[in-house]
């Protein structure tokens, strides 16, 4: 049995919430009964022809766990015991259930900017359930250190808010963050590592036997891993950084250098220069890929910390992510400043 989504785009309002409620009223009373995944150490995934293990399909991360563990939570894992009511108490749940307790055809108010955001759970699809790794559900990604938080150092905070006041201003669209300029998805989607965010959390893997692509549906970015291929100069600056490959065993190791250096700066996971990103993909069921992450960085942190991912199996589809098109975000947010800059000067 597999957890209800939230449906996406293409569905009527009527339809999407009807769901969203009994997915929500049912994930209270039957995730008790869901299957938990041991360890299967005897697993034999499906291979490619050359007799690699075969990644290719359509998966998603989407969930209510999130990088960094709330302080809602003391531990890693959550109890069976507690596990139903945990979930429907999660504020992912509680928003969707209620859809901000608002009624059909009414408008927003405002009050909700507040709460750092700008539109109703209508337009989200975050996922309902604790992410599943390893047969435990899981408060955090991170799992090192034990706390579930990353380990800044004084250094990195500092530069983390010289790259806030940079990028976070309204004289011009170059002072806007990578996901409302359409350079790159949100909240690092895209990677590495590869995190869930409040919708499009659907990832197209294609293999051949010299490369993997993951195609992301946030922007759709695309990250393409040369294995056992050769570094890009470290010139190019590209985004999502400079990726390489290689097998150890049934594992594709992934080792990523040099990200953008907007990007670097930006995000949930920052890299400097001397930094890198070690994810580890290996097919864990017919369901599941477990993904592990490893963020080491002198500058940003005072430690190397790591996580662990599952990317589940899904019989969705992956939409187009047209960012501009229709989005009048940015150019409303600049109008707004301009007209703020006007009236301030009497004009």
């Amino acid at each position: 049995m597999r957890l209800p989504y939230t449906t996406t785009r293409g569905d009527s309002l009527s339809v999407r919430r009807a769901f969203r409620l009994a997915s929500v009223l049912a994930l209270t009373v039957s995730v008790m009964a869901l299957p938990t995944l041991a360890a299967q150490e005897s697993y034999e995934p499906p291979r490619t022809p050359s007799g690699k293990p075969d990644f290719q399909g359509l998966w998603t991360n989407a969930s209510i766990t999130t990088l960094q563990r709330s302080s809602r939570y003391d531990e890693l894992v959550i109890d069976p015991d507690e596990l139903a009511a945990v979930t429907a108490a999660h504020p992912q749940n509680v928003r969707q259930a209620t859809d901000d307790n608002l009624e059909a055809g009414e408008l927003l108010d405002g009050s909700d900017l507040g709460m750092g955001r700008g539109y109703n759970a209508f337009w989200i699809d975050p996922g309902s359930s604790f992410g599943l790794v390893k047969g435990e559900y899981r408060t955090s990604w991170i799992t090192e250190p034990a706390d579930g938080r990353i380990p800044y150092s004084e250094q990195g905070q500092q530069l983390r808010r010289e790259y806030r006041a940079k990028f976070s201003s309204n004289d011009g669209p170059e002072g806007r963050s990578l996901g409302e300029r359409c350079l790159i998805g949100f909240g690092g989607t895209g990677g590495p590592p590869m995190l869930n965010v409040l919708y499009n959390n659907h990832y197209r893997f294609v293999q051949t036997d010299d490369y993997l692509m993951i195609q992301v549906e946030m922007n759709q970015d695309a990250r393409i891993i040369p294995i056992d291929g050769e570094r890009r100069p470290p010139e190019l600056q590209q985004w999502l950084g400079d990726a390489i490959g290689w097998w150890e065993g049934d594992t594709l190791v992934v080792e990523t250098r040099h990200l953008h250096p907007q990007q670097a700066g930006e995000g949930q996971v920052n890299l400097s220069d001397e930094g890198r990103v070690i994810e580890r993909f290996t097919r864990y069921s017919d369901d599941q890929i477990l993904y592990e992450f490893e963020v080491e960085d002198p500058v940003y942190y005072t430690q190397v910390w790591r996580g662990e991912m599952s990317f589940n199996a899904s019989d969705s589809r992956m939409y187009e992510y047209a960012c501009h098109e229709g989005n009048y975000g940015l150019p409303g947010i600049l109008a707004g400043e301009r007209r703020a800059e006007a009236d301030a000067a009497g004009q």
